[in-house]
């Protein structure tokens, strides 16, 4: 009964964990990371856009995620060695399954190709469509050194 609870706790703080992974961010949406960060900000002109589609990093996370917890999940299926074993072992291969079709999601994003008032041309990809922006917008373009955002 002891080991039941840890695992439905390790599932319960798996779950909280993967769906923190699952985030984005828009324009006027920030991290808390960024809050108070200096932010260089430079003016321009909208030159062109481009729809695209976003998708999240393949880097296994959300399958061994799934898996994790798909397999903690099964283990508590059925009375037995034997029982456990396979509900571990089915639960592992659908939380993958699972967790890898997450992860690849795809959102809307738009690139926007902007003349800075300095004469560099920069392109900008982030979320959104390219009916939020016309060629020939003047734009405010904000970056950290990690991050460029790209505002009306």
């Amino acid at each position: 009964m002891k080991v039941t609870a840890i695992k439905a706790a390790l599932l319960a703080v798996g779950l909280v964990l993967a769906s923190g992974c699952a985030t984005h961010s828009t324009p006027s949406t920030f991290n808390r990371s960024e809050v108070g960060a200096a932010r260089t900000v430079e003016m321009g002109t909208v030159r062109g856009l481009r729809d695209v589609a976003i998708q999240n990093d393949s880097r296994g996370i959300g399958t061994a995620t799934g898996a994790a917890l798909g397999g903690i999940a099964g283990s508590t299926i059925g009375s037995g060695t034997r029982a456990n074993t396979a509900g571990a072992v089915a639960g592992a291969v659908a939380g993958g399954a699972a967790g890898n079709a997450m992860s690849r999601n795809q959102r809307a994003g738009v690139e926007i190709t902007v003349e800075l008032d300095s004469g560099r041309t920069i392109a900008v990809t982030q979320d959104g469509t390219s009916q939020q922006f016309r060629v020939g917008d003047r734009v405010q373009v904000s970056s950290d050194g990690t991050t460029t955002r790209v505002t009306r």
